[in-house]
């Protein structure tokens, strides 16, 4: 197992500021977080890059919640305990969907504006939902609650937004179990700083930069769910990685999702044969779970020897206005969804595992807590359903708040404290000579595709694991930092992937082994957790 600290001696004029709220990531979970707090306290918001870099703003299709008189949460609970495979923790599952309605109606309080129909909020159903729950703002919700959030946080004068402020590690005594507050680095003037607290919040979303074909942005590299690997934090969950099945065709590492809800109203698949296929593989066809739909496309590909599907939206009515973003995107790279089908591929999306947590996001460490998708509260199970992510990031961030009496009653700690509970020994010097960020993420991206991705197999995932190893001993520093800080996230959450998916010998869920192709209820119904020690 990877375990290290690299962040080398802590200089005693390191930069120190103090705060109540202390909360790294700025995606929905993290602005919806510190919204709730700033009741409460003082609140820092630090963000890698700008308010605009996150998952969330990604974010197409909508928030799932039983908001319709023809819905209940009781119906959500059962869709959703049925995607995540046997796997979800069921306290959690009915926290969300409880009180998910409620804080949906603190989000449109917020100013998030959700699409009408005849003056009621119009719904659209998705992959695996028995029921048209989920709320969206054409094809950007995720940018439309972003938006929204950003401003209701720039509004609230004690919270204090930190752009280009990058989580290098968390700070805290080992013995008593403890966060302190964390040690971060300013991208721009390159240097460090510590900001101690009361409460410090992981919001730093997911993982998706593990893979070469993904949705997700540049900063989603394990940042927060390494930091709190080596503070101590259970990963749990991690073999359970979500694969789109329909993002628009492309090289680029980055890809562009064609969101769920384009099924959900009607759009159809087909291979480069010019065959619809679903029915062979799902009786919900093109509604099935995520991970089916994924398998089957990968399936038709290989047969027919192309590298993508077509997705046919021309027979929805409306479509150019439905999904306005989806259009203009297509039609960028001459493909006019009224008119032509829109070539398809899987990608790598979320990440169901992460840090472990309680329904009250603690992590088991005094005075660290997590929320979104860099937590594992045990709402997905195997695999997440569709929109469940955005309400999981605001549902459990208020969970948080709740406890914020008992939070702010406790202690700071002294200056002092911080340089003496640091512990040096665990520092990781690089080779002088190795191989550069640059190259072992390209060769990282690569391995974790071929050999950890939508299908498994043990030696596929043995061979991975050597090269991981490899690509983790030989690594040097470069002349960019960041890269190499997020090198080494990529590569130790990387490993808990692999070694996890090893020891998991069947298939559920976003997980899928060619070689135990069989759900085992006997056997597996448990959880992988990993504690660096």
């Amino acid at each position: 197992m990877i375990t290290t600290r690299y962040i080398g001696e802590l200089e005693k004029n390191t930069p120190l500021f103090f705060t109540d709220f202390l909360i790294i990531g700025s995606g929905i979970a993290g602005l919806f977080t510190a919204l709730k707090a700033s009741a409460f306290g003082q609140v820092v918001v630090l963000t890698k890059k700008t308010m605009k870099d996150s998952n969330t703003g990604l974010a197409q299709g909508g928030i799932a919640a039983a908001v319709h008189e023809e819905d209940s949460p009781f119906l959500h609970l059962e869709d959703t305990l049925e995607a995540g495979a046997g796997l979800c923790d069921i306290e959690a599952v009915d926290v969300l969907v409880r009180e998910g309605p409620d804080r949906v109606r603190e989000l449109m309080a917020a100013g998030a504006s959700f699409d009408m129909k005849d003056g009621n909020i119009a719904f659209t159903r998705e992959g695996a939902h028995g029921r048209a729950r989920i709320l969206h703002a054409a094809d950007a919700t995720g940018e439309a609650i972003r938006v929204a959030l950003v401003k209701s946080c720039e509004d609230k004068s004690n919270i204090i937004i930190k752009e280009n402020h990058f989580l290098v590690d968390l700070l805290g005594n080992d013995q008593s179990r403890e966060c302190h507050g964390a040690l971060v680095y300013d991208n721009i003037s390159g240097q460090k700083s510590v900001y101690i607290a009361r409460a410090t919040i992981i919001a730093t979303g997911g993982a998706g930069q593990l893979y070469q074909n993904t949705t997700n942005p540049d900063i989603a590299t394990a940042d927060g769910m390494a930091a709190s690997f080596r503070m101590g934090c259970e990963l749990s969950d991690l073999e359970f990685i979500q694969f789109h099945p329909t993002v628009l065709f492309s090289h680029d590492t980055q890809r562009f999702l064609i969101s769920e809800s384009v099924r959900g109203e009607g759009g159809l698949l087909y291979n480069t044969r010019g065959e619809r296929f679903m029915n062979k593989y799902h009786s919900l066809q093109e509604l099935a779970p995520r991970d089916v739909v994924s398998r089957a496309i990968l399936s038709e590909t290989n047969e027919t020897g192309s590298e993508f599907v077509y997705l046919d939206m021309t027979k929805i009515p409306g479509a150019k206005e439905r999904f306005p973003n989806i259009y203009r995107t297509c039609l960028q790279r001459d493909i006019n969804l009224e008119k032509d089908m829109v070539p398809v591929s899987p990608g790598a999306h979320y990440t169901m595992g992460g840090i472990k947590t309680n329904t009250r996001g603690e992590t088991g460490i005094y005075g660290l807590y997590a929320c979104g998708e860099a937590a594992c509260t045990g709402v997905h199970g195997a695999n997440r359903l569709a929109s469940n992510s955005l309400l999981e990031g605001i549902v459990f961030g208020e969970r948080i708040v709740a406890n914020a009496e008992e939070i702010m009653y406790r202690r700071q700690v002294r200056e002092e404290e911080i340089y003496k509970n640091f512990d040096n020994n665990w520092v990781h010097r690089p080779p002088e000579r190795g191989i550069l960020p640059t190259e072992a993420k390209q060769e990282l991206q690569a391995i974790m595709w071929e050999n950890v991705g939508i299908i498994r197999e043990q030696g596929g995932l043995k061979k991975a694991n050597l090269k991981i190893e490899r690509l983790y001993n030989f690594l040097c520093e470069g002349e960019e930092p960041l890269a190499y800080l997020e090198m080494v996230n990529m590569l130790t959450v990387a490993r808990i992937v692999v070694q996890a998916a090893l020891w998991r010998k069947e298939s559920r869920g976003g997980h899928f082994r060619s070689d135990y192709p069989q759900r085992d209820d006997i056997r597996w119904i448990k959880h992988m957790s990993f504690v660096n020690c």
